[in-house]
C-alpha cells in the first residue's frame, strides 16, 4: 500500500514530485481473467491495485519525446501508463487539454471509465478534494481549480490538444480509413510542438498511416539523424521485454524448430529468452492463438520487421505473401542475360504499373518494378528503354484493346506499337476478378522477387486488401481502390492470367490467345 502523508505540509512535498505521484497516487483496474468466448472484455470483473511502472512503461518515459510513435505487442501496459500520464498532467497544470483518441465508442467508454475516471475516482480522499471536478462527462473530466481537462473520444480536431494519443492506431487504419484520415489531418495537427503526441498499436500491415509512421521513424533511426520536435521516435516493445509473459516451463514441449527460432531472437536483439519466456511464447501460440505464427507475430512480435511480416485481416495476398516470404521468395535476385517480360495495368484513371519478370528453368522472377501518375504513354517507353533490358512481350490488361475517342482514335496497344513497342500481348479478360485472384495465389508458389528492386510493388501486393464496409462492419470482396495499391496488384495479376492461359513464351509479335473449345455437353 502506498504511504499518503496526513501532515498537510508533507502532502505538498511529496504532490510537488511527479515520480512520486507516479509511485504512490494512482489506482488502476486489472482484469482478473481473460473473457470467455463471446464476453464483452469490458464486463470481465477486476481488482483495484497501485499503480507500479513495468518495464515497457518505465522504458518508454526514460525515452519519450514530443512525438512518438509506438509498435508494440498485446497488452504491455502503454495506454494504461499514457492515460495517468494524462491524468497526471491536467491535475497538476493549469489550463491543459489532453486527449486519447480510441478506435471506436466501445473502446473510448470502456478507456475513459476504467482506466481515466477510475484512477481520479480512487485518489486518496485528502488529494482528490484539492482537485474538484466543474464537469464530470461520460467522455470528459473538467477539473475547477486550473480549468484542465481530459477527454476521450474517437476524434480530438477541434481546438489545440497539449497531449494526445492515439491508441490502436494500426486497426484505425485498417478497418476506419476514412477516421484515420481525419486523425492524420486532423487531430494530430492540432497538438502545438512543444506538445506531446503518443500514436500506439500492434501491427495491422503493411501499408496504412501507422505502417507509414513507423516506417519513417524506423529511417530516421537507421540514419542515426538528431530528431525534431517534428520527427517520430520509434518505441519498440517486444513480448519478451514484458515481465509478465513468462510461465513455469514444467510440461512445455518446445519443438528443435522453436529452438531454432528463440537463439536467432537471441542473436538478433542481444537479448537472453530463459526457459520460462519460451514456454509462454509457445504455449500462446499454440493454445491463444490456435497455432497461428502469423498471429503471434502481429500479436506478440519479437521484433519491428516481425510484426509487419503478415498484412492484416482482409489483405488478399496475406498467407500468400507470408509463404513466400518463409521460404525466402524475397531476396536478391541477379538480372540475367535472357529475355523481359513486362507486365502492364493501365489505370482509368491516372495511374500505370510494369512488372519486370524473367523466365530461367521454370521460374518467374521478378527483377524490377516501375509505377508513376499523370503521365503519358512516351514516359513509359521512355523508363522502358531507360533499363536496357532485352524484351520478349509486353503483355497488357484486355481493355487496352479497345479503341478510344481521341485524337488518334487509337488503342493503347496500338499507340504503344507507334512508339516502337513491340511483341504487345493483350491478355484476355477474365469473367469475375476473383478468379485472376485465384490464378496469382497459385502461381506466387514458385515466384522470386528482387528484394530491392520490386521493393514499391512487394508494397503494392502487400496493400491489396478489400472494402471496409462501414455499414455492415466487415469487408466485402471488392477491392479497395483508395490506397494506391490496385494498379500494381492488376499489373501482376496479368501475369499470373497470361501464365495460366500458356502465353509466356519465346514469340513473335501481336501473339493471340485461343481459348479451348467449350466442352461438349452431350459427353
Amino acid at each position: 500500500m502506498s504511504a499518503i502523508p496526513s501532515n498537510e505540509e508533507q502532502l505538498a512535498l511529496c504532490l510537488a514530485d511527479p515520480e512520486w505521484r507516479l509511485a504512490n497516487l494512482y489506482h488502476i483496474l486489472v482484469k482478473t481473467r481473460k473473457p470467455k468466448p463471446g464476453e464483452d472484455p469490458a464486463l470481465v470483473p477486476g481488482k483495484k491495485m497501485l499503480f507500479k511502472m513495468n518495464r515497457a512503461q518505465r522504458r518508454f518515459i526514460d525515452r519519450m519525446w514530443n512525438r512518438n510513435v509506438v509498435l508494440k505487442a498485446r497488452q504491455v501496459g502503454i495506454t494504461t501508463l499514457i492515460c495517468i500520464l494524462w491524468l497526471d498532467h491536467a491535475l497538476f497544470v493549469p489550463d491543459q487539454r489532453c486527449g486519447i483518441v480510441a478506435q471506436d465508442e466501445g473502446a473510448a467508454k470502456a478507456i475513459f471509465r476504467d482506466k481515466v475516471k477510475y484512477a481520479y475516482d480512487q485518489l486518496p480522499d485528502q488529494v482528490r478534494k484539492r482537485f474538484p471536478l466543474l464537469k464530470d462527462a461520460a467522455d470528459e473530466l473538467l477539473f475547477k481549480h486550473n480549468n484542465s481537462s481530459v477527454r476521450v473520444a474517437t476524434s480530438m480536431r477541434s481546438g489545440t490538444i497539449d497531449r494526445l494519443h492515439v491508441s490502436e492506431m494500426g486497426k484505425i487504419s485498417a478497418m476506419y480509413p476514412i477516421k484515420a484520415s481525419e486523425v492524420i489531418n486532423g487531430s494530430l495537427p492540432s497538438v502545438p510542438d512543444d506538445g506531446i503526441i503518443v500514436v500506439e498499436s500492434t501491427a495491422e500491415g503493411r501499408e496504412g498511416p501507422f505502417f507509414d509512421m513507423v516506417e519513417k521513424a524506423q529511417k530516421l533511426v537507421a540514419e542515426k539523424l538528431p530528431l525534431t520536435v517534428k520527427d517520430y521516435r520509434l518505441h519498440f516493445t517486444a513480448w519478451w521485454q514484458h515481465d509478465e509473459y513468462r510461465m513455469d516451463p514444467a510440461g512445455v514441449h518446445v519443438s528443435d524448430k522453436d529452438a531454432l527460432y528463440f537463439d536467432q531472437i537471441e542473436q538478433t536483439c542481444s537479448c537472453k529468452l530463459d526457459l520460462g519466456q519460451r514456454a509462454w511464447y509457445v504455449k500462446t501460440r499454440d493454445s491463444t492463438l490456435l497455432g497461428s505464427d502469423p498471429k503471434m507475430w502481429q500479436e506478440y512480435p519479437s521484433t519491428p520487421e516481425e510484426a509487419f511480416q503478415v498484412s492484416g485481416i482482409g489483405h488478399y495476398y496475406a498467407k500468400d505473401m507470408l509463404a513466400l516470404r518463409k521460404r525466402g521468395g524475397i531476396r536478391d535476385v541477379p538480372v540475367l542475360d535472357v529475355p523481359v517480360n513486362t507486365f502492364w495495368d493501365i489505370g482509368r484513371s491516372d495511374g500505370c504499373a510494369i512488372w519486370f519478370h524473367q523466365e530461367v528453368n521454370g521460374e518467374d522472377r521478378f527483377i524490377d518494378y516501375f509505377e508513376a501518375h499523370n503521365e503519358s504513354l512516351g514516359f513509359y517507353v521512355r523508363a522502358l528503354r531507360e533499363r536496357t533490358y532485352i524484351y520478349n512481350k509486353h503483355f497488357l490488361p484486355h481493355d487496352a484493346a479497345h479503341k478510344r475517342l481521341s485524337d488518334t482514335n487509337q488503342s493503347t496497344e496500338e499507340m504503344l506499337n507507334a512508339l516502337n513497342v513491340e511483341n504487345t500481348v493483350i491478355v484476355p479478360v477474365i469473367t469475375q476478378l476473383i478468379n485472376g485472384i485465384e490464378q496469382v495465389r497459385k502461381h506466387l508458389k514458385g515466384v522470386f522477387f528482387d528484394k530491392n528492386g520490386t521493393a514499391d510493388g512487394i508494397a503494392r501486393i502487400d496493400g491489396y486488401k478489400k472494402k471496409w464496409s462501414q455499414a455492415d462492419q466487415k469487408f466485402i470482396d471488392e477491392p479497395d481502390k483508395r490506397n494506391g495499391c490496385s494498379e500494381g496488384a492488376d499489373a501482376l495479376r496479368q501475369w499470373a492470367q497470361a501464365k495460366e492461359g500458356g502465353l509466356i513464351t519465346l514469340g513473335h509479335r501481336n501473339a493471340k490467345f485461343s481459348p479451348p473449345p467449350p466442352p461438349d455437353w452431350r459427353m
